[in-house]
Formats: structure tokens, sequence, C-alpha cells
């Protein structure tokens, strides 16, 4: 029997695959959060599905979102990263993932880790959207709008309240599975 999916996802592998074991499932670690914060700042203005093809070429090319290293990188690095065919090009995306670094690890010493920071935003317990199609998501909405504020303040590049809400839907902040998903009551 074929479970129902969100309908964003089907039809290709890879999606599907990121769909039934990552999309949407609560994060409360440091270093994903980071991974998924970058990898969303580098498909503002692209497919998720284009980025997804290249995360183990950006998990390569950035020391697997080790942002304590990523904070460090010099222009050598910048300028090798931007001859890397295998991620993004971009060099505003490529100097604000530094400058993402640096302001990650701030709010880790202001907060004591990032999770409690950004969670704190939902109390810690994700949003329970119950929508019917995946059209009915919204891009952003308030509270996106308040933490992609929040974060631009603190330094963070690339961090419009559209990227944010889909960190957010990413990281489980927000279940915006389709209530007929089967991960709908799973995550």
């Amino acid at each position: 029997m074929k479970k129902h999916r969100c309908g964003w996802c089907e039809g290709d592998a890879l999606y599907e695959a990121y769909h039934d074991g990552e999309w949407g499932v609560p994060v409360y670690d440091d270093d994903t959060l980071f991974e998924f914060l970058i990898l969303e700042t580098f498909q503002a203005g692209l497919s998720w599905i284009t980025i997804l093809r290249k995360r183990e070429n950006f998990r390569k090319a950035f020391d697997n979102f080790d942002y304590k290293k990523i904070a460090g990188y010099q222009q050598s690095k910048k300028d090798q990263l931007m001859e890397d065919a295998g991620i993004i090009r971009n060099r505003l995306k490529i100097n604000a993932t530094v400058s993402n670094a640096q302001a990650f690890m701030k709010i880790q010493d202001e907060f004591g880790s990032f999770s409690k920071y950004i969670w704190g935003f939902v109390d810690g317990k994700p949003i329970e959207n119950k929508l019917k199609h995946y059209k009915d998501a919204p891009a952003n909405t308030p509270l996106s709008d308040t933490i992609s504020k929040d974060l631009k303040k603190r330094g963070f590049k690339f961090v419009g309240s559209t990227v944010i809400y889909a960190h957010m839907q990413a990281t489980g902040m927000v279940n915006d599975h389709e209530i007929g998903c089967f991960r709908y009551n799973e995550v």
C-alpha cells in the first residue's frame, strides 16, 4: 500500500527520502540547526532540490558544517570555495556563511545554545499547522518575521523571513506536513 506523502516531494527519490526521514522532525542539536541554517541561506532564490542534490558537496566544502572552523575561514578558503563547482558559488552567500558562523557562536555564548535561543520563540514546542494541501503553507509568518529581524540585528545575513520560515519547517519548529501525510502524526 502506497503511503500518502506531502505533494511537494513526490516523484523524486531523494526528495521523498528527505521528506520521510528529516523534514519537519524537531531538531534541538546545534550542529544540525547550523547545517540547516546554512543550507537554507544558500537556497535563497533557488529550489530546495538543487541544494539537497549538492548537500554532500556542501558538507565536504564547509568542513562538515563545523561552525567553529567556518567562523575562522580566511580569504584563501573563501576563494577556494568560489572555485568549487560542487556547491553554489555565490561570494555573498559564502561570506555570509562565515559571518553567520561567528554570529551563531555569539548566540551560543549568550543563551547557552543556539537551540535554546531559536526554540525559545515557540516555547520549545512545534507549532502544529493543519494543512490539507502543502500549497496552503505560508511562505512566511509574523513569527518568522520576528525571528528574521532578531537574527539580522545579531549580525546574520541571508536570513529573510521566507528563509527563516523554511528553516522552521525543516527543523520541526512548525509541522507543515499535510494532515493526510503519514508523517504528520509521526513528527
